[in-house]
């Protein structure tokens, strides 16, 4: 049976998640909602379930194989395209996404909302302020 905290960490991954995958997924990024959601519930059960694990509880272990882990996903988002590498802002956002989870899975559930908002302003004002550059 699923306790109610982690129905709440569920529900918060699929907000903080389409909060930011929605703006990906209006620019037609490679990280779009369905994604971004699923990046930030991976890594909240990854965590919560080691919190919940019987004997010796090493949370950071399991936080450090995530971080490992998921630069790993990102890093297949980093495509070299006729000598251009392109992709670093989607392999970032996994990163992001990553982070997210992870702080709703120990319980910071305001951190990860807060960062999810930060998230997304730092992706909208980037495209408003690329647009409004010389030769864009």
């Amino acid at each position: 049976m699923l306790d109610n905290s982690l129905w709440i960490k569920i529900a918060l991954c699929v907000l903080c998640g389409t909060i930011v995958g929605v703006e990906r997924q209006k620019h037609k990024k490679p990280i779009d909602a369905r994604t971004s959601i699923l990046i930030c519930l991976g890594t909240m059960i990854f965590i919560y379930l080691a919190g919940q694990m019987d004997g010796e509880k090493d949370s950071t272990r399991v936080l450090g194989q995530v971080v490992s882990g998921i630069g790993f996903l990102g890093a297949g988002a980093i495509i070299n395209r006729q000598g251009l590498v392109v992709g670093m802002t989607s392999a970032s956002v996994v990163w992001v996404l990553a982070a997210i989870g992870s702080a709703i899975g120990v319980g910071q559930y305001l951190v990860g909302v807060a960062i999810s908002v930060v998230t997304l302003a730092v992706l909208m004002g980037s495209h408003w302020l690329e647009s409004r550059m010389p030769g864009s």
